[in-house]
Protein backbone atom coordinates (compact mmCIF):
# COMPACT_ATOMS: atom_id res chain seq x y z
CA UNK A 1 0.00 0.00 0.00
CA UNK A 2 2.85 2.35 0.78
CA UNK A 3 6.34 2.58 -0.65
CA UNK A 4 9.42 3.36 1.38
CA UNK A 5 10.17 7.06 1.52
CA UNK A 6 13.06 7.37 3.95
CA UNK A 7 14.42 6.34 7.32
CA UNK A 8 13.18 9.57 8.83
CA UNK A 9 9.78 8.27 9.85
CA UNK A 10 7.91 7.96 13.04
CA UNK A 11 8.99 4.62 14.36
CA UNK A 12 5.97 4.77 16.52
CA UNK A 13 3.32 3.75 14.07
CA UNK A 14 2.09 1.73 17.05
CA UNK A 15 4.91 -0.12 18.33
CA UNK A 16 6.13 3.36 18.62
CA UNK A 17 8.65 5.61 19.81
CA UNK A 18 10.16 3.89 22.76
CA UNK A 19 8.25 0.74 22.39
CA UNK A 20 9.08 -2.79 22.92
CA UNK A 21 9.70 -5.65 25.13
CA UNK A 22 12.84 -6.53 23.21
CA UNK A 23 14.56 -9.66 24.42
CA UNK A 24 17.55 -9.27 22.12
CA UNK A 25 20.90 -7.83 23.14
CA UNK A 26 21.89 -4.31 22.12
CA UNK A 27 18.32 -3.06 21.91
CA UNK A 28 17.95 -0.04 24.24
CA UNK A 29 14.85 -0.28 26.36
CA UNK A 30 13.59 -3.41 27.99
CA UNK A 31 16.09 -6.16 28.75
CA UNK A 32 15.03 -9.72 29.44
CA UNK A 33 14.94 -10.38 33.18
CA UNK A 34 14.72 -6.71 34.12
CA UNK A 35 12.45 -6.03 37.09
CA UNK A 36 9.93 -3.33 36.20
CA UNK A 37 7.47 -1.44 38.40
CA UNK A 38 4.11 -3.14 38.57
CA UNK A 39 1.53 -1.81 36.16
CA UNK A 40 -1.30 0.21 37.72
CA UNK A 41 -3.59 -1.90 35.52
CA UNK A 42 -4.36 -5.29 37.04
CA UNK A 43 -4.48 -8.64 35.29
CA UNK A 44 -8.19 -8.68 36.13
CA UNK A 45 -8.75 -5.44 34.24
CA UNK A 46 -6.65 -6.78 31.35
CA UNK A 47 -8.95 -9.81 31.23
CA UNK A 48 -11.99 -7.53 31.11
CA UNK A 49 -10.55 -5.55 28.21
CA UNK A 50 -9.81 -8.76 26.31
CA UNK A 51 -13.41 -9.84 26.80
CA UNK A 52 -14.65 -6.49 25.48
CA UNK A 53 -12.45 -6.98 22.42
CA UNK A 54 -13.69 -10.55 21.92
CA UNK A 55 -10.05 -11.56 22.25
CA UNK A 56 -9.84 -15.31 22.88
CA UNK A 57 -7.38 -18.18 23.11
CA UNK A 58 -7.88 -18.68 19.38
CA UNK A 59 -6.53 -15.19 18.77
CA UNK A 60 -3.45 -16.06 20.79
CA UNK A 61 -3.02 -19.19 18.69
CA UNK A 62 -3.20 -17.25 15.45
CA UNK A 63 -0.82 -14.58 16.71
CA UNK A 64 1.73 -17.29 17.43
CA UNK A 65 1.13 -18.72 13.99
CA UNK A 66 1.89 -15.30 12.54
CA UNK A 67 5.29 -15.10 14.23
CA UNK A 68 6.76 -17.76 11.96
CA UNK A 69 5.40 -15.92 8.94
CA UNK A 70 6.48 -12.44 9.96
CA UNK A 71 9.92 -13.07 11.46
CA UNK A 72 11.78 -13.23 8.10
CA UNK A 73 9.84 -10.19 6.86
CA UNK A 74 10.41 -7.78 9.74
CA UNK A 75 12.66 -5.39 7.80
CA UNK A 76 10.25 -5.31 4.86
CA UNK A 77 7.35 -4.53 7.18
CA UNK A 78 9.30 -1.74 8.83
CA UNK A 79 10.14 -0.29 5.42
CA UNK A 80 6.44 -0.07 4.61
CA UNK A 81 5.49 1.45 7.95
CA UNK A 82 8.41 3.88 7.96
CA UNK A 83 7.69 4.83 4.37
CA UNK A 84 4.10 5.72 5.21
CA UNK A 85 5.00 7.85 8.19
CA UNK A 86 7.96 9.48 6.45
CA UNK A 87 5.48 10.95 4.00
CA UNK A 88 3.65 12.66 6.88
CA UNK A 89 5.63 15.65 8.27
CA UNK A 90 3.30 15.92 11.27
CA UNK A 91 4.42 12.43 12.31
CA UNK A 92 8.12 12.84 11.58
CA UNK A 93 7.91 15.78 13.99
CA UNK A 94 7.86 13.38 16.94
CA UNK A 95 11.42 12.31 16.17
CA UNK A 96 12.79 15.76 15.59
CA UNK A 97 15.35 17.47 17.78
CA UNK A 98 13.54 20.09 19.84
CA UNK A 99 16.22 22.70 19.06
CA UNK A 100 17.19 22.04 15.42
CA UNK A 101 13.69 20.87 14.42
CA UNK A 102 15.36 18.20 12.24
CA UNK A 103 14.86 14.42 12.50
CA UNK A 104 17.34 12.71 14.83
CA UNK A 105 18.82 9.88 12.77
CA UNK A 106 20.37 8.01 15.70
CA UNK A 107 17.11 8.17 17.61
CA UNK A 108 15.23 6.76 14.64
CA UNK A 109 17.74 3.94 14.18
CA UNK A 110 17.45 2.88 17.82
CA UNK A 111 13.69 2.98 17.66
CA UNK A 112 13.62 0.90 14.49
CA UNK A 113 15.39 -1.95 16.29
CA UNK A 114 12.87 -1.92 19.11
CA UNK A 115 9.98 -1.58 16.69
CA UNK A 116 11.11 -4.70 14.88
CA UNK A 117 11.29 -6.56 18.17
CA UNK A 118 7.79 -5.33 19.00
CA UNK A 119 6.46 -7.17 15.96
CA UNK A 120 7.91 -10.44 17.24
CA UNK A 121 6.87 -9.81 20.83
CA UNK A 122 3.29 -9.04 19.81
CA UNK A 123 3.20 -12.31 17.90
CA UNK A 124 4.37 -14.23 20.98
CA UNK A 125 1.00 -13.47 22.60
CA UNK A 126 2.30 -13.72 26.17
CA UNK A 127 -0.12 -11.77 28.35
CA UNK A 128 1.36 -12.29 31.79
CA UNK A 129 2.28 -9.84 34.56
CA UNK A 130 5.72 -9.11 33.08
CA UNK A 131 4.13 -8.23 29.73
CA UNK A 132 1.54 -6.05 31.45
CA UNK A 133 4.23 -4.25 33.46
CA UNK A 134 6.12 -3.48 30.30
CA UNK A 135 3.02 -2.14 28.57
CA UNK A 136 2.98 0.57 31.21
CA UNK A 137 6.61 1.36 30.42
CA UNK A 138 5.65 1.71 26.78
CA UNK A 139 2.79 3.99 27.81
CA UNK A 140 4.92 6.42 29.79
CA UNK A 141 7.59 6.44 27.07
CA UNK A 142 5.03 7.93 24.71
CA UNK A 143 3.82 10.34 27.35
CA UNK A 144 5.57 13.43 28.72
CA UNK A 145 6.39 11.47 31.89
CA UNK A 146 8.92 9.30 30.07
CA UNK A 147 9.45 10.20 26.43
CA UNK A 148 13.10 10.58 25.32
CA UNK A 149 14.57 9.01 28.46
CA UNK A 150 15.40 5.59 27.00
CA UNK A 151 17.62 7.07 24.28
CA UNK A 152 18.69 10.18 26.18
CA UNK A 153 17.60 12.47 23.38
CA UNK A 154 16.33 16.04 23.22
CA UNK A 155 13.24 15.46 21.15
CA UNK A 156 9.69 16.77 21.55
CA UNK A 157 8.20 15.93 24.95
CA UNK A 158 5.16 13.84 24.03
CA UNK A 159 3.49 11.79 21.32
CA UNK A 160 -0.02 13.16 21.29
CA UNK A 161 -2.78 10.73 22.12
CA UNK A 162 -4.65 11.22 18.84
CA UNK A 163 -1.85 9.47 16.95
CA UNK A 164 -1.80 6.46 19.28
CA UNK A 165 -5.35 5.81 18.14
CA UNK A 166 -5.09 6.85 14.50
CA UNK A 167 -2.01 4.82 13.65
CA UNK A 168 -3.68 1.54 14.51
CA UNK A 169 -5.19 1.48 11.04
CA UNK A 170 -2.09 1.87 8.83
CA UNK A 171 -0.15 -0.59 10.97
CA UNK A 172 -2.76 -3.35 10.87
CA UNK A 173 -4.09 -2.71 7.35
CA UNK A 174 -0.66 -2.95 5.74
CA UNK A 175 0.25 -6.11 7.65
CA UNK A 176 -2.18 -8.45 5.91
CA UNK A 177 -0.18 -8.88 2.65
CA UNK A 178 2.80 -10.01 4.74
CA UNK A 179 0.65 -12.51 6.62
CA UNK A 180 -0.47 -13.93 3.28
CA UNK A 181 3.09 -14.90 2.33
CA UNK A 182 3.30 -17.84 4.73
CA UNK A 183 1.44 -20.32 2.57
CA UNK A 184 -1.59 -20.52 4.87
CA UNK A 185 -5.19 -20.71 3.74
CA UNK A 186 -7.10 -17.48 3.20
CA UNK A 187 -9.15 -18.36 6.29
CA UNK A 188 -6.04 -18.67 8.46
CA UNK A 189 -4.61 -15.44 7.05
CA UNK A 190 -7.82 -13.64 7.95
CA UNK A 191 -7.77 -15.08 11.46
CA UNK A 192 -4.15 -14.03 11.95
CA UNK A 193 -5.02 -10.57 10.72
CA UNK A 194 -8.02 -10.25 13.03
CA UNK A 195 -5.86 -11.39 15.95
CA UNK A 196 -3.33 -8.68 15.13
CA UNK A 197 -6.04 -6.02 14.95
CA UNK A 198 -7.28 -7.03 18.39
CA UNK A 199 -3.80 -7.22 19.91
CA UNK A 200 -2.77 -3.81 18.61
CA UNK A 201 -5.99 -2.28 19.88
CA UNK A 202 -5.47 -3.97 23.25
CA UNK A 203 -1.99 -2.50 23.52
CA UNK A 204 -3.10 0.98 22.52
CA UNK A 205 -5.80 0.86 25.20
CA UNK A 206 -3.13 0.00 27.78
CA UNK A 207 -0.82 2.72 26.48
CA UNK A 208 -3.59 5.28 26.97
CA UNK A 209 -3.39 4.99 30.77
CA UNK A 210 -1.16 8.02 31.51
CA UNK A 211 -3.21 10.18 29.13
CA UNK A 212 -6.49 9.54 30.95
CA UNK A 213 -7.69 11.47 33.99
CA UNK A 214 -7.10 9.61 37.23
CA UNK A 215 -9.98 7.29 37.96
CA UNK A 216 -11.37 7.44 34.42
CA UNK A 217 -9.43 4.60 32.77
Amino acid sequence: MYKTVSMFALAFAIGSCEVVIGQEKNIPGYLGGQVLPKSPISLEVLAEIKKSLLFTADDEKYLRMSQVVLKPQVDDILDVWYGFVASQPHLVYYFSNSETKKPDGEYLASVRKRFGQWILDTAKAEYDQDWLNYQYQIAVRHHRTGKNKTDHVASVPIIHFRHLVALQYPVTATLKPFLAKGGHSSEDVEKMHQAWIKSVQLQVILWSYPYVNQGDF
